[in-house]
């Protein structure tokens, strides 16, 4: 059974200043779920599920739909506010959803199948796909999940802040924890991620997770149950978000799952500020030059 790729593409876009899940980065338009989308398929996935909201559905599938067609199957399902719990209490003035791993809660309809999720804007490479495909195509085991690792230095923006899931891992490579940091910088002295008044320095080759997971479906059963307790203790603040870490770390730590750190060759770059977009479009430039990409992708 081909694997899914879950690509999470709700995200309110509010440090970017728009909508960064289709802003053009390639020389004929392409967004950057363009070019995973095109990894995705010369790297064995079968289905692609995009997770979105549906007040830019129409303008989403107009964008993508003509190039996947005979080329993927597609899905669509919508992350909103209010697809919670019966039952769960929140505040009533909270206006953003509840972050990535409820995005991920979405699929659960139509994904039966080992999957990867992914951020929409987020530019992984195509080895990236290449060994998570391996990872699902062979992992048996139902307990062992996978996330794509990258070094902390070759992850940040020269803009601003970024969030980062921080990683442990014990001598075989497993995680032991994942920690989402939500403030990480390069000052002049170093790598720091800061909480409240207090900062804490990273080494420059920290694995961090950029959202890149492999998962089994039994990961809808730990969702669900993760985010009924996630509301009971934050259901009343306005800004907290259930993050994919914080499910895997919560499993981890209940020996429900051991998540294999993977490493890959490939660049990573992404657009969390809207200064980050020349650079973007610079490097994959340069990835067109050197062969990796067509010019074109669709034509």
């Amino acid at each position: 059974m081909k694997p899914t790729l879950v690509i999470l593409a709700a995200g309110m876009g509010s440090r970017y200043g728009g909508l960064k899940q289709l802003d053009e980065v390639g020389p004929n338009g392409e967004a950057i779920i363009d070019y995973s989308l095109y990894d995705a398929i010369r790297a064995g996935f079968g289905k692609v599920v995009f997770v979105i909201r549906t007040d830019f559905a129409t303008e989403f599938k107009a964008r993508f739909e003509p190039k996947l067609k005979g080329r993927i199957a597609v899905e669509y399902v919508y992350q909103s506010l209010d697809k919670i719990p019966s039952g769960s209490l929140v505040n009533p003035q909270r206006e953003k959803p509840w972050g990535t791993s409820h995005a991920t809660m979405m699929a659960e309809e139509v994904v039966n199948e080992p999957m990867a999720v992914i951020n929409a804007d987020d530019f992984y490479g195509s080895n990236a796909y290449q060994v998570m495909a391996e990872f699902l195509l062979t992992s048996a085991d139902q307990k062992e999940y996978a996330m794509v690792g990258y070094n902390v230095a070759n992850t940040l923006s020269e803009f601003g802040t970024v969030s980062r899931g921080v990683c442990n891992t014990d001598a075989a490579g497993f995680l032991t924890t994942v920690v989402e940091r939500t403030k990480i910088k390069r000052e002049e002295d170093g790598i720091y991620y800061y909480e409240e008044d207090n900062r804490t320095r990273l080494e420059e080759n920290t694995p961090v997770s950029m959202n890149f997971w492999g998962l089994k479906p039994n990961v809808f059963n730990y969702l669900n149950e993760g985010f009924k307790d996630f509301l009971e203790q934050h259901g009343n603040e306005l800004k907290s978000e259930y993050f994919i870490p914080l499910l895997i770390n919560d499993n981890i730590v209940k020996g429900t799952i051991r998540t294999k750190v993977i490493q890959c060759d490939s660049p990573w770059f992404g657009v969390t500020y809207k200064e980050d977009k020349p650079f973007v479009q610079q490097r994959i430039k340069e990835l067109i030059e050197s062969g990796s990409y067509p010019e074109n992708l669709w034509n």
